[in-house]
């Protein structure tokens, strides 16, 4: 069974009298097993991690790394029928991207910082907005509301970052400076080994902290994602 990370939110469907089936028919039934979100990699145990970013209530997501793990996460969201805006300061570099997803299909959209429109989310036209604008992300307009989820990225820690990081439901972290660590471990509570780890990470590996809840992902590509955006990097 995959994890989530993050509590199991969603709505209470209609009540209706149960099914039957004929006992003859049940080699016919499957059911998948597992649960819904963005597959964002794999556990030391090759688990398969998801993010549920399609929520009936605000989700904020904080990542503090590089902009391969973010694009990989907006390419899947995509995939998952969400409509992804982006507001960024480095359009070229979200151009490739943005042009490939949804084979034709506008689903990755562009937007200058500060210009992000409203969105319109409902539960069957979900969005996730990725802020990637720089190291001090200005407050903008664009938060976090019900099927609408918000994925910050800054590639270090700054000012705002200890701000971000009380408020965001969802804490990533890739390799930083051993000073950015022990800042981290201070505000997320980490324990000294996972202290010690985050300036030794590997490219494409992340500490996601909800809460009490620590998981340690490897995100690996897929050939069509290695094909667009490359090898995993912390650097760009």
């Amino acid at each position: 069974m995959t994890n989530r990370i993050g509590p199991r939110r969603g709505l209470r469907g209609p009540r209706h009298a149960g099914h039957t089936l004929a006992a003859e028919h049940l080699g016919a039934l499957s059911l998948p097993v597992g649960d819904d979100g963005v597959i964002i990699g794999t556990d030391a145990e090759g688990h398969p991690q998801l993010i549920g970013f399609h929520r009936p209530a605000p989700y904020d997501v904080l990542l503090i790394g590089g902009l391969w793990t973010a694009q990989v996460l907006a390419l899947r969201a995509a995939a998952t029928g969400a409509r992804v805006a982006v507001e960024t300061g480095r359009t070229q570099a979200w151009a490739t991207l943005a042009q490939a997803a949804g084979a034709g299909l506008e689903c990755v959209s562009l937007h200058d910082v500060g210009r992000v429109p409203p969105s319109g989310a409902t539960v069957g036209s979900p969005v996730v907005v990725v802020r990637d604008c720089g190291m001090r992300p200005p407050r903008g307009r664009v938060v976090s509301s019900p099927w609408q989820s918000v994925l910050t990225l800054l590639p270090y820690l700054s000012p705002v970052a200890p701000r971000l990081m009380r408020s965001s439901t969802l804490v990533g972290v890739q390799r930083v400076s051993p000073a950015e660590a022990e800042q981290t471990g201070r505000i997320l509570g980490l324990a000294r080994a996972e202290i010690e780890a985050l300036p030794t990470l590997a490219d494409g590996v992340t500490l996601w902290v909800a809460g009490g809840e620590r998981h340690w992902v490897m995100t690996n590509a897929t050939d069509i994602e290695t094909g667009l955006l490359g090898t995993a990097r912390r650097m760009d």
